[in-house]
């Protein structure tokens, strides 16, 4: 073996050698326990940055132990294939959106086994191709059959430039699409939706379940179904039949409602309005609509509204008041109107003050003059709870009492009811482009929306598909491929033409792993229950909403068909932080500076002169700030990438990228190698009956070592403290002076299958240099002897007047007076207490012992 640790060579050797024996191949099912290692699956775009390399390296170490555990491991890997990337690379390259798509998965396919995981590659998926989406389709039809899909027409967030519907995650602050950096337009179109919301207390009251989840994601789960109880009121619209219905937390509010105000696209905002306002509502109007749901609802935008010339009666107290329309009421949201209660709103008194609408008290602070409140301006909205006035047969009830008791009578006189509403909105799945799966419907003059069947399944893409980027979906324009007969009658049809959200094709892609290659069925059921649910979810904290709700909502809706029979996809989740690269910025012109250009000692703007301040960022080629994975395995090869991925910050946390730290790691492996492979086993001894001290201690040091690392990989996985650990070991090795006892070679080779996880090619090399046939990988884990850890001694530190003169061996578990008796006796202590008054001792079980003496 070379005395040099080349890692090109030794990684390429490797990975050859397991592909040939596909030695991360599936097991069967057998009586092993089972473990599903999963990261989220990457979109393809061709180049694999160091967030992937993090992300595959954590799951890979956990696939790895468990292996080593016992467990038979399931590790796959597939593609997010679909979506508006590739689609708009094809429009600009001129070539099909396949193609594009399946040559950036072949080259990402080989940069990920360049990092010598151990996935098993003969489950992998990819949803743009037809024997994963025929399935996806599969799966809408189900929820079709079940109630849980539908069409209807809805204000939509609408890309001008991609031409194409954007869900409300995708419009940034400035209503800008996130993708093509229009401003996006509100438009009403048809669309497909699935009923999301007929599981929100299911998947609110479930989020107990994941104990294996970081409480910061299940408290964003839960903001986003927003639960919310309260009271469904109706306020009867003057002049007319109608009711205008609300929904409200406050009940105990309903006699401070001054006004009420619509959304602009409410039904009844038309009807309400008056002749001498109706120019001006349909005025306004028109503006909203140029703005996206997140502008109008934004907190530091300010609200704006108009009268509509109608009024409404508050049921309670008889009192008319008027009806307006603002910007902030959105009709998908409740019931598309709410109640002006501005004494006890934060937005509403803001509102109010600037539209002079009348403000009136109804709940005040306990032991208030009620009196002298009425007679002086509200200063700011009251909002905490408190007692009731100004609200007839409810006046002093404690408000919180007051809002179950005004709820009753509401219920008595009929004018609204109790109700749990939730902030989450149906599913909207539909989108106006061609890369995505079909949505497997055909729509009949006759027969209405007809299911494909089963047996056409999948609707394929077609080909031959003119992409201009323009005009809604280029589907619609293929009359060859929307013009068919319906399955039902016969009767000539069309197609849908739209295609599915590609949050559809990963909410359930880590079910197809455990039956990829199922040709008669999406999986069948006892492989998908044996593998299910996954043991440990790997992915950004970004996926926290709702790819991860999406996920959780397919699975229940799959268990509730029969088609499985567990209630949560994902046992445990790692939200891994991101890889930050160091940046410089001109804070004067807001540009980026290409760190190549920049002296970090004086860093200045090349161009301007202006003093820069580096920071760490999220790498990006924008930024200049990015590593390619490629530069660093060339120069320091795989095993050191993982190793710095996993050393540098805990998992949870962003890693910041420092070439100092990458050399380190390096050094480290080399000193490793250094240490193996300059390891003689045929010159150890027999194991003697009594070890020595230093025996002792190595042992000691072994199985602490085997302890911490288990433990470091159990639970919240500290991969940063277990490497710690395993250069804690290397150093005892290297200090020990018994390299010839069993000990040793029980510590040589026990640091190496400790480090099989985390580098598994210098492992593979180094097992096999110590003499060993099968896979370091299919070796069992070391098990701790709890024997070894203890202690038989301990070393005593000797002290006088605080000042350290020596140490002295002590029986372990000795008490205070024996360790003062050792002390006293040694020879250390009297040297330097012999003819002088000991005037204290001072002890330190364990520790020290410390004499204090006259002068």
């Amino acid at each position: 073996m070379e005395s040099r640790y080349n890692a090109a060579e030794i990684e390429q050797k490797w990975q050859h050698q397991w592909q040939e024996s596909a030695i991360d191949k599936t097991p069967e099912r057998n009586e092993q326990p089972k473990f599903y290692a999963l990261s989220m699956f990457p979109y393809p775009s061709g180049n694999l940055h160091m967030g992937h390399v993090r992300n595959y390296v954590i799951t890979d170490v956990i696939a790895r132990l468990k292996r080593m555990q016992g467990y038979r491991v399931l590790h796959p890997m597939g593609w997010d294939a679909f979506g508006l990337p590739a689609e708009n690379a094809a429009i600009d390259r001129g070539i099909p959106p396949a193609k594009w798509t399946l040559q950036n998965i072949a080259q990402m396919r080989e940069q990920l086994k360049q990092l010598g995981l151990s996935i098993d590659w003969d489950r992998e998926v990819a949803t743009c191709c037809p024997d994963y989406y025929r399935w996806t389709q599969w799966l809408f039809l189900q929820f079709l059959d079940g109630g849980l899909a539908y069409q209807k027409e809805a204000a939509v967030n609408w890309d001008p430039i991609d031409q194409t519907v954007l869900a409300n995650e995708q419009v940034d602050n400035e209503g800008r699409s996130w993708r093509s950096g229009a401003i996006v337009e509100r438009k009403l179109l048809k669309q497909w939706f699935f009923k999301i919301t007929d599981y929100a207390e299911k998947l609110l009251q479930d989020l107990d379940q994941l104990e294996g989840w970081p409480e910061r994601v299940k408290t964003m789960q839960a903001n986003w179904i927003g639960k919310s109880v309260g009271a469904y009121l109706e306020f009867p619209i003057v002049g007319r039949d109608d009711k205008i219905a609300v929904f409200t937390t406050r009940p105990d509010t309903v006699y401070g409602v001054t006004y009420l105000v619509l959304a602009p696209e409410h039904p009844l905002t038309p009807e309400v309005t008056t002749t001498e306002q109706k120019e001006a509502v349909e005025a306004f109007i028109e503006e909203i609509k140029q703005q996206s749901e997140i502008e109008r609802t934004a907190e530091d935008k300010p609200k704006r509204g108009i009268l509509t010339g109608g009024s409404a009666i508050n049921p309670f107290n008889e009192q008319e008041v008027p009806i307006l329309i603002a910007d902030y009421v959105l009709y998908e949201y409740g019931t598309g109107a709410v109640m002006g209660v501005p004494a006890h709103d934060v937005r509403d008194f803001k509102f109010a003050t600037e539209k002079s609408l009348p403000i009136k008290t109804v709940v005040v602070p306990k032991d208030t003059d009620v009196e002298a409140i009425s007679q002086s301006p509200l200063p700011e909205a009251y909002t905490e709870p408190g007692i009731i006035v100004n609200s007839g047969q409810f006046d002093g009830m404690p408000s919180i009492e007051g809002k179950t008791k005004i709820i009753e009578y509401a219920e008595q006189q009929g004018y609204g009811k109790a109700r749990v509403q939730y902030r989450l909105r149906d599913w909207l799945i539909s989108r106006q482009r061609y890369w995505g799966c079909p949505i497997p419907v055909i729509h009949c003059e006759v027969c209405g929306t007809v299911p494909v069947p089963d047996s056409d399944l999948p609707v394929e893409l077609p080909e031959s598909v003119e992409l201009s980027g323009r005009g809604g979906s280029p589907l619609a324009q293929l009359d060859s491929w929307i013009n068919v007969n319906c399955p039902c009658c016969g009767q000539p049809a069309k197609r849908e033409t739209d295609t599915m959200d590609t949050f559809i094709d990963s909410s359930w892609y880590f079910l197809r792993y455990s039956d990829a290659n199922n040709s008669n069925t999406a999986f069948a059921q006892d492989k998908v229950n044996d593998w299910l649910p996954v043991d440990q979810y790997v992915g950004g904290i970004e996926h926290a909403i709702l790819h991860l709700l999406y996920s959780r909502f397919f699975t229940k809706v799959l268990r509730d068909r029969g088609l499985l029979n567990f209630d949560e996809p994902f046992k445990r989740l790692l939200t891994q932080g991101m890889v930050q690269g160091l940046t410089y910025k001109n804070p004067q012109t807001n540009k980026y500076i290409p760190s190549a250009n920049i002296d970090p000692n004086n860093p200045q703007d090349p161009e301007t002169g202006d003093k820069l301040e580096p920071f760490f960022e999220k790498m990006s080629k924008s930024k200049y700030n990015g590593v390619a994975p490629e530069d660093v395995i060339a120069q320091y090869g795989v095993d050191t990438a993982r190793m710095f991925a996993l050393f540098k910050a805990p998992p949870e946390k962003d890693l910041e990228w420092d070439e100092a730290d990458v050399e380190g790691q390096f050094r480290f492996l080399n000193r490793v190698w250094s240490l193996v492979t300059s390891y003689d086993s045929g010159s150890v001894t027999e194991i003697s009956a009594e070890l020595t001290q230093t025996e002792k201690d190595l042992r000691r040091a072994i199985h602490t070592a085997i302890k911490e690392i288990s433990e470091d990989l159990t639970g919240d996985y500290q991969f940063n403290t277990a490497v710690s650990e395993l250069m804690k070991l290397s150093n005892a090795l290297k200090d020990a002076k018994c390299n010839t006892s069993p000990v040793y070679q029980e510590g040589i080779e026990t640091l190496v299958l400790l480090l099989a996880p985390f580098a598994p090619h210098i492992a593979e090399e180094l097992w096999s240099h110590l003499g060993n046939i099968e896979s370091v990988h299919k070796q069992q884990w070391r098990e701790v002897d709890s024997s070894a850890l203890e202690v038989d001694e301990i070393t005593l530190v000797v002290q006088i007047m605080g000042k350290t003169r020596g140490t002295i061996q002590v029986p372990a578990g000795s008490d205070k007076v024996a360790l003062e008796k050792y002390a006293t006796e040694s020879e250390i202590a009297q040297r330097y207490i012999e003819g002088k008054e000991i005037r204290k001792v001072i002890v330190v079980p364990n520790k020290l012992v410390n004499f204090v003496v006259a002068k």
